[in-house]
Formats: structure tokens, sequence, C-alpha cells
């Protein structure tokens, strides 16, 4: 196809019908990969078996898809299957050799990304390892970080500014009693671009800064809250536990070992431009030639950090098309039961929870539109996340 070369050349966004439908596929992958690694999550399972696992559905899954294209589309995992317990932040993705396990009463934060010819889709999820109800401060900060996601939704919109999300994801915070972690970045994402330069903070702070902007239509969004019951500064405890990492293409250092140059050439050819885990790499070279890379900044790496022992941190992450129509969330799980020790009385977060997601039309769509919102529109409770309708065509 002549046409090819110059669709290449211009950036595909949501006004193309085949590049939507790539963000949908991926996304119906990753939310049944959480699926299956939730089903794994159990007392005394091997947290990197459980990661694998996850990882193996998505290269799998994607595996099948546009087998006769004729030309080869990259597809496969777009961030590592991550499980962080507790008090760690995120990024806990452990080295095969690790021998962390799960424990009842765990409260686990499931990171993981499919893309498919570049398009990603993320998701994050809080789960407790427990039978029943979720109680008490684990019930608040997992309500927190729902309650702030349900509202980023619905201000992540055409025409609203990226500030105004951030103010409000700190006010539903702080009705819970909770803090939003520092440093988390929710980032616009485009083909092969996991981090756009257009993003906005969960919340500010004097050393963090990020530009003005106002959203668009057609644009795709990956949507990152992690709330805490601590002070929301986290601390980096160990470097060595940090296994997560992606090239930065911007950077042109000539590597001195033969064991970073090698490592380096396994990362340029398998991971381009999507973020990928050490257990990738050949162990042994890797731990070597990393080091390295890390150093002269060929690779960005994601810390693994930790609040306060007996602090509780959870995440809600998803991937939302600005669509013309409205917003579609096209990643997501329902929550466990939850019952937080406070409630939300404040009539702007009820505001914000009451606007519409959708657009809404006459006749039959206009129903369907306020039935797939009506239980997240009206809630000021964190009411469980539905799975999106459309995540499941």
């Amino acid at each position: 196809m002549s046409s090819d070369d110059e669709r290449d050349e211009k950036e595909l966004d949501l006004t193309s019908p085949e590049v939507v439908t790539k963000y949908k596929s991926a996304a119906e992958i990753v939310n049944k990969a959480l699926q299956v690694v939730l089903s794994e999550c159990k007392p005394k399972a091997k947290i990197v078996d459980i990661c694998e696992k996850g990882d193996a559905f998505i290269k799998e899954q994607t595996g099948s898809m546009y087998k006769s294209a004729k030309k080869k589309i990259d597809r496969g995992v777009a961030f590592p299957t991550c499980v962080s317990v507790n008090n760690t932040v995120g990024h806990f993705s452990p080295l095969a050799s690790d021998e962390t396990l799960l424990e009842e009463g765990d409260m686990l934060k499931i990171d993981m990304g499919c893309h498919i010819d570049g398009f990603i889709s993320l998701v994050a999820h809080t789960h407790v390892l427990q039978d029943g109800p979720v109680t008490g401060r684990k019930a608040d900060v997992i309500a927190a970080a729902n309650t702030a996601a349900e509202v980023a939704l619905r201000l992540v919109r055409p025409g609203k500014k990226n500030h105004a999300v951030t103010e409000a994801i700190q006010k539903v915070a702080e009705a819970y009693d909770c803090k939003i972690v520092e440093g988390v970045i929710s980032h616009q994402m485009k083909q092969n671009v996991i981090d756009g330069s257009k993003c906005f903070l969960s919340v500010s702070t004097p050393e963090t800064r990020v530009d003005d902007a106002e959203f668009l239509e057609n644009e795709v969004y990956a949507i990152d809250i992690v709330a805490s019951t601590g002070d929301g500064k986290p601390k980096l405890l160990d470097e060595k536990q940090t296994t997560v990492y992606k090239k930065d293409a911007d950077v042109n250092y000539q590597l001195k070992m033969k064991a970073s140059r090698f490592i380096f050439s396994e990362i340029k050819e398998n991971f381009p431009h999507m973020p990928f885990t050490a257990r990738s790499l050949e162990e042994k070279r890797a731990r070597l030639g990393l080091v390295e890379c890390v150093n002269h900044g060929h690779l960005l790496p994601y810390p693994v950090l930790y609040e306060k022992p007996g602090d509780f941190v959870a995440q809600i992450k998803f991937t939302v098309l600005l669509m013309p129509n409205g917003s579609d969330r096209i990643t997501s799980h329902s929550l466990q039961e939850l019952q937080p020790t406070k409630t939300v009385d404040d009539p702007e977060i009820k505001g914000w929870l009451a606007l519409a997601i959708k657009k809404k039309k006459g006749g039959g769509k206009k129903k369907k539109a306020k039935k797939a919102g009506e239980k997240g529109e009206t809630s000021t409770e964190a009411e469980p996340m539905e799975t999106s309708s459309n995540a499941q065509e």
C-alpha cells in the first residue's frame, strides 16, 4: 500500500477508526490480563511468578493478532506487570531470584500495560488480599484514589485545563484524610509514546512543575492516581530493587563497557519505545551493563519507592480516549466492597462527580449514556469502578 508511507509521516490519532480499534483491542487484552493476575494473587504466592504470568498472557494474546499483516506490527507488553504491596508505592517487578511472597491482608497495587502497533493501554488496580469488605484506613485510601480517579475522568475533557485537575485530586484526597503521593504524573500518550510532554500532576509541589496545558479532542491520557495514608513523600530505600527501565532516545553517550554495549543493543532491538523489566534481559550481563546505561542517561529508571512502614498506598490508573462524543475510559476493574470511615459531603466534589462522561444525544443513545455513567456520576462514596463496557466489547 503506497498510502502506508504517507500515513507514517503524519501523526496517527483518534480521528482514525483503525487507531481507536488498536487502543480498544490493547485495552481488552490488558483488562483480561489484570483478571488473570488477580486470580493468581493468593497468600504465599511468589510476586515474581505473578508478574511473569501477567506479561506472558499479554504476549500470548497480542502474538496471535495481525499475523497476516503485510507490514510487521509491533505489539506486546507496554508496561511490565508490577505487584507492589502495602507501603510500596509502585514499580515492584522483581528479578527471578527474588523470593518475596504475598501474605493475607496485603494491599496490592497491580500495574500493567499492553500495546498494539505502539498504541498503549495502561491499567492499575488496588486489591486487598482478604475475604469480605475492606474497612478502616485501607478502605479510606482506596476510596480516595478511586473517587479522585472518577473526578479526574470528568475533568480531563476538551477545553479544561490541567491545573484544575490537580487541585481537584488533592481536594478529594483531603476529604478522606489521605495524601496524594508526590511525583506521580498523568501523561498524554501517542503512538510509541507512553509519557508525552502534555501532562498533569496529581499533587503540585515547589520541586515539581509542569507546563500549563488545555485538553483537546482526540487525545489519549493515562490517568494515574496514587493515594497514601502516610505523608505522600515516598523514599528510595534500595536502588538494587529497581528493575523497570525505559530507553531514552535523546542520549548519544558512547558506552565504555562491553557488557553495557551488549545490553544496550539488546534493549534497542527489543524495547525501542516501551518500558521493560531487567528480567527480560540476560541477568548476569544485565546487572553489569545496566548501571553504566543508567548513569549516562541511556535508560530512565522507574524506582521502587516506599512510604513509612504501616502506611497503606492505593493506586488507580486507567486509559481514557477523548472522543468527539465524550470521554471513553477503556481500562478498569471493579473494586472490592469498601466501608470507608469517611464520607464525602463537599458540594464541589459532589458537583464534579455528577458531571456526565458522554455527551447526551437524542432517543435511545441518551438513555444508554445515562445508564453507563449513572453509578459513578451520582457516587460520592467512591462506589466500585464498573468495568468499562467498551473495554469488554
